[in-house]
């Protein structure tokens, strides 16, 4: 059966003006700022006036745990929004920027696909309205400041080798992850070792997403940790005087992007960390003003619920004071089967057995979505080769758990297909049974919460660290940091470290590599395993069939 690819489909939309859609959500014309016809800035001042408007109910979506079959967690946030606007509620969609790094390398983009998606298409996955541009560059102005200071005599005495400011890029360079800076002679400055991160790594990207306005924006800047003393006294971002300029470059960036989807409803797109190697959300400053112009919001965290869920409780709405009223896990019945051990090839077979073998990883993130108070409810993102056998296991199984699970085709069918789930999230939005509180207290101990999530969340036994990380996480603590929530920085392939582990596994252990302090951003990132924040391009990257057609259109994003 041949099917129209996404851009394809995108390429068809009928598109109304931006002004349009703003209006639909009563934001002025003159509150717009215009990139073309299709999207727009929303102005700070009229972010502003919107302060003492009550709030929508926010529900989120995520998912089981990423497998190559496809989920659909994008699609299904996407096909939810114009499912709720269909079924009469006003709804608007908030979703992150598409990294460049995936788009060229394995993931692809990041705007929902087949009948749910956000557009334009092509622009939101490649440079859109330049919001990544600006974070890399203030991120980078930053990295020049310092090595700049101390080649000007360095009056602060940093320690060049305590230097823990790296530099970044959007794309996928495995060469730039460990390397040497100012070779070349004394006019160069004074060689040392450093390396880049992936723009969606920077903790200027976290900071931007996790910023209310301007003011905060430059002040959280400020407290970035840039490097040390020789005596270890921590240096900021302030002491360089460097966020004056980073915040006058991150100005535009810091206002949200409004777009819309297929069906011509609302859709912010603004920030975008990743959820493997930062905390995975959108912004702040778009969902809280998504949040005083709609009845329901509906977000997305990136990867499964162990990652994503976890980042967008325990750091997104601790920080922002957010109250999630509903939360979604979407799953497919290959990836069920893939869990069960089916290989990618077989997936097209009925395998009813396969895919119970495989539900106990849907359960886990169930389980988990729960004990943080959210009531939730199952999509299953319908794929034409599912039978009506597999459907019902996985329907019986999450009955088991407690919890619903709805089968939907926006995929296939836009906002007709997910009316159904639609309905259901409604009903536990308005059911008041939300009780949301976050995994764990801010006084608890930094190493404590590290525990904590392993434990509670991946089911692991245990977190091995090195003396070296448990010192300096406590000496952070002794500095005033022990408040923060950590972020976990972790495959998002399985609840453990080993991608290739599926299911729910008991029993493993988390080894914590390395722990980077953002005090900007206000969190801790804790690196584990094998995982990288500057990841590297497949063997054959989807940048090799991406090109123009002969008629100027894009061809290969998907």
């Amino acid at each position: 059966m041949a099917f129209k690819t996404d851009i394809e489909i995108a390429r068809e939309a009928k598109k109304k003006p931006i002004m349009e859609i703003g209006s639909k959500l009563g934001i002025p014309a003159e509150h717009l700022l215009p990139y073309g016809h299709d999207k727009a800035k929303v102005s700070q001042e009229f972010i502003k006036s919107l302060a003492g408007k009550p709030d929508g109910k926010l529900v989120l979506v995520t998912a089981i745990n990423p497998t190559p079959a496809g989920e659909g967690k994008t699609t299904t946030t996407v096909g939810l929004g114009d499912g709720l606007n269909r079924i009469g509620k006003k709804a608007v969609i908030c979703i992150r920027e598409a990294s460049l790094g995936p788009n060229f390398g394995m993931k692809g983009g990041a705007a929902g696909g087949g009948m749910a998606q956000v557009v334009p298409m092509e622009e939101m996955n490649l440079h859109f309205t330049g919001d990544f541009h600006a974070i890399t560059s203030a991120h980078n102005l930053l990295s020049a400041m310092i090595d700049n200071h101390i080649y000007w005599g360095n009056e602060l005495n940093i320690d060049a080798r305590r230097v823990v400011w790296r530099r970044v890029m959007d794309m996928n360079d495995r060469a730039l992850r460990d390397i040497v800076v100012n070779l070349g002679g004394v006019s160069n400055g004074f060689p040392r070792q450093t390396g880049f991160d992936i723009t969606v790594a920077s903790e200027v990207m976290a900071i931007l997403c996790l910023s209310n306005d301007l003011e905060d924006l430059q002040k959280r800047l400020g407290d970035i940790v840039v490097a040390y003393t020789r005596d270890k006294k921590a240096i900021y971002c302030r002491d360089i005087k460097a966020d004056g300029a980073m915040t006058v470059l991150l100005k535009d960036a810091m206002q949200p992007n409004l777009v819309q989807t297929l069906e011509n409803n609302p859709a912010f797109v603004h920030g975008g960390p990743f959820a493997n190697i930062a905390h995975g959300c959108n912004s702040v400053i778009a969902t809280k003003t998504a949040l005083k112009l709609g009845e329901y919001v509906v977000t997305e965290a990136g990867f499964g619920a162990d990652l994503g869920a976890e980042k967008f409780f325990d750091i997104k709405c601790r920080k922002a004071g957010l109250k999630p009223a509903a939360a979604v896990i979407v799953a497919t019945v290959r990836a069920m089967k893939m869990n069960g051990g089916v290989a990618k090839a077989d997936l097209g077979a009925e395998n009813v057995e396969a895919v119970k073998k495989g539900c106990p990883n849907l359960g886990r993130h169930i389980a988990n979505v729960k004990s943080f108070g959210v009531p939730v409810v199952v999509a299953i993102n319908h794929f034409y080769s599912d039978t009506d056998a597999e459907v019902a296991a996985v329907k019986a199984y999450v009955a088991e758990q407690g919890a619903e699970a709805v089968l939907c085709k926006h995929w296939a069918n836009g906002s007709a297909g997910v009316e159904d789930l639609a309905h259901a999230v409604v009903k536990l939005a308005e059911s008041g049974t939300s009780n949301f509180a976050p995994l764990y207290p801010d006084e608890m101990g930094l190493f404590q919460k590290v525990e904590t999530i392993a434990k509670r969340i991946y089911h692991a036994d245990e977190v091995i660290a090195d003396k070296s990380v448990r010192d300096q996480l406590k000496a952070w603590e002794a500095a005033g940091y022990g408040h923060l929530p950590v972020c976990m920085a972790k495959t998002q392939y399985s609840f453990s470290t080993d991608p290739n582990l599926r299911g729910a596994p008991t029993g493993h252990t988390i080894p914590v590599r390395e722990v980077r302090l953002s005090a900007g951003a206000g969190f801790i990132v804790v690196i584990c395993g094998e995982i990288m924040t500057m990841p590297g391009l497949p063997k054959v990257p989807s940048a090799e069939v991406i090109r123009l057609n002969d008629a100027g259109q894009v061809e290969g994003l998907f």
